[in-house]
Parts: structure tokens; C-alpha cells; sequence
């Protein structure tokens, strides 16, 4: 159980991801013996019970209270708790007056599994539009479920998602997973990036439209284990917007005269209710922080100089300067119309 939680747990704070999940490996659920039961398959008493168990941990979720859930925990991710303490902890702030709304259900039947596993759940009638697959990597044997929430009502609301287990029939099911994840962005949700997305990528500005797909998939999927022919036509038009040169593999290389940079990161986030292009480069070592300001407007002039669409999308820049072994590298937003009104340290127009 140990490696379930090590590879599920993640959180994403101001729309900044701090862990990537790892990318399943899609196995025949057939020859492992697992099955799903969807909401509507379920007997009156098993939504019953199983909807009360996720109601009761995100109550506690709401309340902050990290030992509460604790205690409503299985043992291997009880002895590693600290993850999911500090995602309650930042997430209760904005969800403490929601409201609590159970908007998925389903159990996960991985007793027959012969040890820990990739497992793949069908759930659902085949080739139908409502139909869900769920793959959870390093799946130990045993019964599961997975159950999705909405915290509504509030300025920032949120999806809390839990992978719940159960030792045996009553014994009553306590926390495997735990995922957060915001509902909207800069004050939309992820159908609106869909449709904006769609625009640029209309108008032939795929830098702009990769970003907002990609953000529009983080916004709809509640977990990235879970899959649907809707997000599916979603991630084929992602990967069709798709520019040359993103960072991967490679770094992404920035020339500002005779000066090169290499960005290794670029993503969404979310500033003060304004949608940002969160930047990381590899920093010169050694700058103090005049020298490091310096460097990242530098930078910034010349992201915009290599790509003059963004600002069409963006409110600013979020730029970090990232050197080996700082955990806490040098780091500056600014507005893309400050940036612009702000002279490059190197002469050039952005």
C-alpha cells in the first residue's frame, strides 16, 4: 500500500503543480480479476455507506482537521500522513463554509490480484459516452473505491477525491489516496479554457491554445488516473495544438543577444485571480538577487520576444531561477504590461 500512496499522492497549490503523477501502463483488466461497480449499479446500502465514509472524511477535510482523518486512515499512509496533513491544511481555508457534494461513486474490486499491480477498472456500459476507466498503478489486492466530491459555494472552489479501502465486508472504509484539485482558475472553469483553447488554436496561436487546453484538463479531469471518452477527445485536441519546442526531453532554448537560456518548465498558475505562464529556467549559480532579477527580466523579454501571442492570454509572468541543489530559487511575477513597459536589461525589445 505503501507504493499506492507514493505514486498517487499529489497537490497543486495556485494552480502550481509540485509533484507529477506517474503515467500509468494500461494493462488487460482481464487477467488480474478486477471489475468496477458504478453508483448506479450499486445496492441502496452500499451507496449509502460508502457515500456517508466520503462525506465523513471531507467534513474533516472542511474543519482542517488533519488527526481526525488521520485516524480514519489506512496504517502504511497513516505512517506517512504528512502529504496529506499539509493538503488539508491549505485547502480547508477555502473550503470551511462549502458545500459538500458527492458527485461520483465507484467500487473497485482488486481481490484477485496476485500482488501489487497495474490495475485498469472499465466502468460502465462499453462504448458508451458515460463510461469511465480508472487505472491506479502498484495496486495491492483488495477492495477499493473511488469517490469524487464538489465543494461548491465558495470564491475558490475545489474537487477533493478519495481512494478508499476496505479490509474486509463491514469492517467500514478508511482513506488509501487523497487528491485536491481547484475547480476554476483566474475565476473559470475548465469548459471556458475548452472553448478559448479552441479559438486560439483557430487563429493558428498554439502556444496559447496548448496552455489552455492543458489547463482545461487539469480543471475537468478530478485525478489523472481516470479517463472518459469526453477527456479523451480533450487530450486529442491537446496534443493536436501541441507547438514545436516545448521543454521535455530538451529544454526550451531562449536567446537574448549573445546570451542563451534554457527553460525546463512551463505551465499555468494562478496569481491573485489572474492566469499566469509559470516559467523555470536553469539560473546562472551564484547571482545575488539584484543579479538574479536582472536575469529573469532578461528572460522575460525574451519568452515574449520568441513568442509575441502570449500576452493575448496571459496576465503576466511567473518566472523562477532554478539552480542546482536550491530548493528555493530566486522568483518574480510580473504583469506582461509592466514587463513590456520595462526596459530589457540587454537593450532588446520584447
Amino acid at each position: 500500500m505503501e507504493g499506492l500512496y507514493k505514486t498517487m499522492h499529489g497537490l497543486r497549490v495556485n494552480g502550481v503543480r509540485y509533484l507529477i503523477l506517474a503515467v500509468p501502463i494500461f494493462l488487460a483488466a482481464q487477467a488480474f480479476g478486477v471489475s468496477c461497480t458504478t453508483e448506479s449499479q450499486m445496492t441502496a446500502a452500499q451507496r449509502s455507506v460508502l457515500a456517508g465514509a466520503a462525506r465523513s472524511l471531507g467534513a474533516e477535510v472542511q474543519a482542517g482537521n488533519a488527526d481526525a482523518v488521520r485516524t480514519q486512515t489506512i496504517a502504511p499512509v497513516a505512517a506517512q500522513f504528512g502529504g496529506i496533513a499539509n493538503t488539508i491544511e491549505t485547502v480547508s481555508a477555502s473550503i470551511r463554509t462549502a458545500t459538500l457534494t458527492v458527485d461520483g461513486l465507484y467500487l473497485l474490486h482488486a481481490t484477485d490480484l496476485t500482488g501489487p499491480q497495474d490495475a485498469q477498472f472499465f466502468c460502465g456500459i462499453a462504448a458508451s459516452p458515460l463510461t469511465v476507466e480508472i487505472t491506479i498503478p502498484n495496486l495491492p489486492p483488495g477492495e477499493y473505491a473511488l469517490a469524487l466530491l464538489h465543494a461548491t459555494g465558495v470564491a475558490n472552489p475545489q474537487r477533493l477525491s478519495m481512494v478508499l479501502s476496505q479490509s474486509g465486508p463491514g469492517s467500514g472504509w478508511k482513506l488509501a489516496g487523497f487528491f485536491v484539485r481547484p475547480m476554476t482558475m483566474a475565476g473559470h472553469d475548465g469548459v471556458w479554457y475548452w472553448r478559448q483553447a479552441r479559438d486560439y488554436a483557430a487563429k493558428r496561436e498554439m502556444w496559447d491554445a496548448y496552455f489552455y487546453y492543458e489547463t482545461a484538463q487539469y480543471l475537468l479531469n478530478p485525478v489523472d488516473f481516470l479517463s472518459s471518452p469526453n477527456l479523451e477527445k480533450l487530450q486529442r485536441e491537446t496534443e493536436k495544438a501541441r507547438p514545436g519546442g516545448l521543454p521535455g526531453a530538451d529544454p526550451l532554448q531562449l536567446t537574448s543577444g549573445t546570451v542563451h537560456f534554457s527553460v525546463t518548465g512551463l505551465h499555468t498558475g494562478e496569481l491573485g485571480g489572474q492566469l499566469d505562464l509559470v516559467v523555470t529556467y536553469e539560473a546562472t549559480p551564484g547571482m545575488d538577487p539584484v543579479q538574479s532579477r536582472t536575469q529573469v527580466l532578461e528572460v522575460m523579454h525574451a519568452l515574449l520576444a520568441q513568442y509575441p501571442e502570449l500576452p493575448a492570454a496571459f496576465h503576466g509572468l511567473w518566472v523562477y531561477a532554478a539552480t542546482p541543489g536550491n530548493r528555493a530559487p530566486f522568483a518574480l511575477e510580473l504583469p506582461i504590461q509592466q514587463i513590456e513597459a520595462t526596459p530589457s536589461p540587454t537593450g532588446r525589445s520584447s
